[in-house]
């Protein structure tokens, strides 16, 4: 690995850790897997069923232990080409994510970017 890899690899990571959700009833542990990033809900403040997921099958999980952020690339110091899924809804969307000193700006959006909203997720310290 050249020096420049190792620097854009370290910028990568900065992401990895735990974050209280915008509304604080949980937190979530972004993780990575090979050259991808994830997140998966690790506490809740209530223990609650995927009741609105389109799966049938798939209502009875608990949300707690869920991955809700899938597949997220680092380039050019964003978190792109990933999926959020909003349990809230049972639905899926493309988002991007990126750092803003201890806070994680995650958008989802349908089809363009502009057509999304923006969440903040708070660093646990």
């Amino acid at each position: 690995m050249t020096s420049t890899s190792i620097q854009a690899q370290s910028a990568a990571d900065q992401i990895l850790g735990i974050y209280w959700t915008p509304r604080k009833d949980g937190k979530m542990q972004i993780f990575k897997s090979g050259e991808r990033y994830f997140g998966k809900l690790v506490w809740g403040k209530n223990s609650r069923l995927d009741e609105k997921n389109p799966n049938p099958a798939e209502r009875k999980k608990e949300l707690l232990g869920m991955v809700i952020l899938k597949n997220f690339l680092f380039k050019e110091g964003k978190y792109a080409d990933g999926q959020i899924y909003d349990p809230d809804s049972g639905k899926t969307y493309d988002c991007t994510m990126w750092l803003e000193g201890m806070k994680l700006k995650v958008r989802g959006y349908v089809g363009v970017s502009l057509f999304g909203r923006t969440e903040t997720f708070e660093r646990v310290e």
